[in-house]
């Protein structure tokens, strides 16, 4: 890239970081930015710096947000008895936005991918068992993404957790075997979170 300026080379060189941006989509979203306002740039670029500075994980359920706890954990009218188990702060938005869903959560931060080497200790499960020892919780649904990662650690915290809990459950298929939830519509979610199942 040694034929644009330096500020440009940067840009592009650090927008193609991001998942999904390869370098034509980065070129274009420099070029995109160059010709908008100063001030709309600028904006831009405090929120990116705001994400960083004030965006932290719940200590209680690992959501992100700009308190601790959050706004779910502290709400007194959530359903104790009941938590739902994600991989990623998105996938709770994604529940969250059906309207069904009552009760607590806790994000895993991820799932298992032996291939990746991500294993148990580099998710927030340790925080989840003890969560559940020491609380009055009911029932664990799992929500994890019904894809070849999700179904393994599904099927992990399923063994850890049928000693510990009245009712471990897995959200109803419904939801597209591969797909993520942040992408699932709110039907879809609703119908798969009403006929989730015990897993034997």
């Amino acid at each position: 890239m040694a034929y644009y300026p330096e500020p440009v080379a940067r840009l592009i060189d650090a927008l193609q970081r991001l998942p999904g941006i390869g370098p034509k989509t980065a070129q274009r979203l420099t070029f995109f930015l160059l010709k908008r306002p100063a001030d709309e740039v600028r904006e831009l670029s405090e929120s990116l710096v705001a994400v960083k500075d004030k965006i932290v994980y719940c200590r209680t359920c690992f959501n992100v947000t700009d308190e601790d706890p959050c706004r779910l954990c502290a709400d007194p009218a959530r359903d104790a008895r009941l938590l739902c188990v994600v991989e990623e702060p998105n996938d709770l938005l994604a529940m969250e936005r059906t309207g069904e869903y009552r009760g607590r959560y806790h994000v895993l931060l991820g799932a298992l991918s032996p291939l990746d080497g991500v294993g148990p200790d580099d998710l927030k499960v340790r925080e989840l068992l003890a969560r559940i020892e020491a609380g009055a919780v009911e029932e664990v649904i799992l929500a994890t993404n019904p894809n070849v990662e999700g179904e393994a650690t599904a099927l992990y915290l399923a063994k850890l957790l049928r000693p510990l809990v009245l009712r471990v459950t897995r959200i109803a298929r419904g939801l597209p075997v591969g797909g993520d939830l942040e992408y699932a519509d709110q039907v879809t979610l609703s119908k798969a979170l009403e006929g989730r199942r015990e897993i034997s």
